[in-house]
């Protein structure tokens, strides 16, 4: 039964897509990525902040640019941790065929690799999917949950032989539309047919982030991920997650039904459901502030909650120090036959101050022929 439900419908036009000039545009982005070996392959991740740890993981056809907006704001106060899933964005395909619970296990592995023993774990998509599964099969990694349009219940009731067949067809073009997307990302009208079944408003993002979410198309992961999304129920197992989780949806999600938050509030013993009003399916991208907020909230009520009580007759504790601001840790060190990593092409008139730069794509594995389809598809 859930603690509490909200709906943001107060939302304006001003309300939409980031406000100013965002933050992740002034970051270092290369000083904060590196090779992260997991289960025999490496992993794409990126690092920044200190404190207690948030992972954040992406949905299909994404990247750890999914978090962009997202990812400077926690690190203030938090340890913050992205990266791409395997067959995604810039990490090579697993070793071992991909499915739900092999992500779930990447994951708990990545944690081992980095030292982290239990997180603030916040997904989108099938990345929700995915943090749900590592919440019901490893629960001793999950402090808080934040499911976010999050896949596995609608997924399993879909048609599973057409829609991989629309998939292969969708991964035919991809290749064509990846190398257009720099033409995507600029121009509004173009950015609307990518983008229109992903976002409420995809015109009124700045063509820089555009740019950045478009990076997720064309990876050799897509279509085995979508069978694996489609393929793997989890409903009668979702009960079992007994962490504090903040359900956020978009009214207007045209990818993973509205419903959907209801059905998951339902389900998880200690849920609320948030639901942001003229919006789509990635709120982190098109409510960057009131997400935020909201995901402020809830994890400070985890702090709140841990926090021992002081002794009466004890003296004040020491002063914590400051907040550190976007640390930088070590280089990244490549894994053997990896390749430094180059900065992107913006598109035109965008602002380029310390945009994130893409590696070199691993040599580990060959990437397989098929390409796969866009992000406007991405579930």
């Amino acid at each position: 039964m859930s603690e509490a439900s909200a709906h943001e419908g107060d939302v304006t036009p001003d309300d939409y897509g980031p406000s100013g000039r965002s933050a992740w545009l002034d970051v270092d982005w290369q000083a904060h990525r590196r090779w992260v070996e997991v289960a025999g392959r490496p992993v794409n991740v990126v690092e920044l902040g200190s404190g207690p740890p948030m992972i954040f993981i992406h949905g299909l056809s994404g990247s750890w640019q999914n978090w962009l907006e997202t990812l400077p704001h926690f690190a203030r106060e938090h340890r913050v941790v992205a990266f791409d899933l395997p067959g995604f964005g810039d990490s090579p395909l697993p070793a071992e065929p991909i499915s739900i619970s092999g992500y779930a296990r990447i994951v708990e592995e990545l944690c081992d690799a980095l030292g982290i023993d239990a997180a603030v774990v916040v997904g989108n998509s099938m990345g929700g999917f995915i943090a749900a599964e590592l919440a019901i099969r490893f629960p001793q990694r999950v402090e808080r949950l934040v499911l976010v349009s999050a896949a596995g219940l609608s997924s399993d009731s879909m048609h599973r032989r057409p829609l991989l067949t629309s998939a292969r067809v969708l991964a035919a073009t991809t290749g064509w539309t990846a190398s257009k997307m720099e033409s995507f990302a600029r121009r509004p009208g173009l950015r609307r047919i990518v983008l229109r079944y992903v976002v409420r408003h995809p015109d009124r993002l700045p063509a820089a982030l555009a740019f950045e979410q478009l990076r997720g198309s064309g990876k050799p992961g897509f279509v085995a991920a979508l069978d694996a999304l489609l393929s793997y129920p989890i409903r009668d197992r979702v009960p079992e997650i007994a962490c504090p989780t903040l359900i956020v949806w978009g009214e207007d999600d045209r990818l993973v039904p509205l419903r959907d938050a209801s059905e998951f509030e339902r389900l998880i013993p200690n849920a609320r459901k948030v639901v942001f009003a003229d919006t789509g399916h990635v709120s982190m991208l098109e409510r960057p502030e009131r997400f935020n907020a909201l995901l402020d909230g809830f994890v400070a009520e985890g702090a709140a909650s841990a926090a021992p009580t002081a002794p009466a007759a004890s003296a004040a504790p020491a002063t914590p120090a400051g907040p550190a601001a976007l640390r930088e840790p070590a280089a990244p060190a490549s894994p053997t036959g990896q390749a430094t990593p180059t900065a992107p092409t913006y598109p035109t008139g965008q602002a380029t101050p310390t945009a994130p730069a893409t590696p070199t794509a691993p040599a580990t594995p060959t990437a397989p022929a098929t390409p796969t389809g866009p992000a406007a598809d991405a579930a």
